[in-house]
């Protein structure tokens, strides 16, 4: 029997969307399906950094990847026009992955300028730790999908998990440099459930 691959989060559902939420969800995420893109962010929670790589990089294809479907929900409801359901201007270059990125890195020969991966769930409990994102097999798959000048942008505030990384990263071929960012501040960073002054960013490269 082939071996089931582990999946790093949890729920897939919180609390009830909105009406105009199913809806979307329902009529306008599957016209976002992505095939290849520029820029991947994973696990993109409301998508606040998402609609800023996308504002910021117009001629570029932005794929965001979330298996919270009330984060999808999120982002979708930002992205739309309120009265017609349509996606503003502004977002027309964001596509939307809404499942394992795994799953999607499978099927795109997509080779990424950057890859964002900003507080992913750091599982601090040592039975959960095989649950983490940022395994070395998932950074080596990720390197598969950058670019020759490409990056890999990782942001965490939980400074055991940020040490994790790191030698994570001596198991691949890699290289990584400690980077001094300023980022637009997410839902996520503001909770800061680890209780650390400011997140602690790593640039990778190939």
């Amino acid at each position: 029997m082939e071996k089931q691959e582990i999946r790093t989060f949890g729920r897939r559902h919180g609390k009830k969307l909105s009406q105009r939420q199913s809806w979307l969800l329902d009529n306008v995420l599957p016209t976002l399906k992505p095939t290849t893109g520029d820029i991947l962010e994973i696990g993109f929670g409301a998508g606040e950094h998402v609609r800023f790589l996308a504002k910021n990089n117009p001629q570029s294809v932005i794929i965001g990847a979330e298996p919270f479907m009330n984060g999808v929900a999120s982002l979708l409801s930002a992205i739309t026009d309120e009265k017609t359901n349509t996606i503003l201007d502004e977002y027309k270059n964001i596509r939307i992955w809404a499942d394992d990125v795994r799953d999607f890195l499978r099927q795109t020969d997509s080779q990424f300028n950057q890859i964002w991966v900003l507080h992913p769930d750091p599982w601090p409990k040592a039975r959960h730790e095989k649950r983490r994102l940022l395994s070395a097999e998932f950074l080596n798959i990720l390197s598969q999908h950058l670019s020759a000048d490409g990056e890999i942008i990782i942001g965490t505030d939980h400074w055991e998990y940020f040490d994790w990384i790191i030698a994570q990263i001596q198991r691949t071929e890699l290289t990584a440099t400690i980077a001094d960012l300023d980022i637009i501040q997410t839902r996520y960073q503001e909770k800061n459930k680890a209780g650390t002054t400011n997140p602690k960013y790593l640039i990778l490269h190939k």
